[in-house]
């Protein structure tokens, strides 16, 4: 009895939750990516709402919405619209509500949105320089990661 309690202990310990290294790792990437983030004056959901604005302008969507972004994103219109709003208020995103349907919200860059794409490749690859990370193993772990997330995104 002793040994199935103490296996059970075990498999609660924090060190032994992938949940907690996750979290710990996520914390810890966006802490890396402050200082970036800040010589660009965006927060790091900003930052990630920028990427996905920045790729739409090679591959745009059918329709560049703030629901397409949540989706993309994986957050929901509650937290995009003062996110949305604030990137507004810099300067880097216009946003317009559909004529068809005013609940409908596109996207798209401003000239300042676009050219901050620029200033952030340098200052990434300092970040990847300075974590001393190899890229295959960063390419590796992204994968296995996304590999997670795709079983986790649709579970019930």
């Amino acid at each position: 009895m002793k040994s199935a309690e103490s296996s059970t202990l075990t498999e609660l310990q924090l060190d032994n939750q992938l949940c907690f290294k996750l979290y710990a790792a996520s914390r810890a990437v966006i802490r890396a990516y402050k200082p970036m983030l800040t010589q660009l004056g965006l927060t790091y959901p900003q930052y990630l709402a920028m990427l996905v604005l920045w790729e739409w302008q090679v591959d745009a969507p059918v329709q560049p919405t703030v629901k397409a972004l949540g989706e993309r994103l994986l957050l929901d219109s509650g937290t995009l619209t003062p996110l949305l709003k604030r990137l507004e208020q810099l300067g880097l995103v216009a946003r317009q509500r559909a004529s068809h349907d005013e609940r409908e919200v596109h996207l798209r860059l401003t000239g300042a949105g676009q050219d901050l794409r620029a200033q952030v490749l340098p200052l990434k690859a300092q970040l990847l320089c300075d974590s001393g990370a190899a890229v295959a193993e960063l390419d590796g772990l992204r994968e296995r990661l996304d590999a997670l997330l795709e079983r986790l995104t649709y579970l019930p």
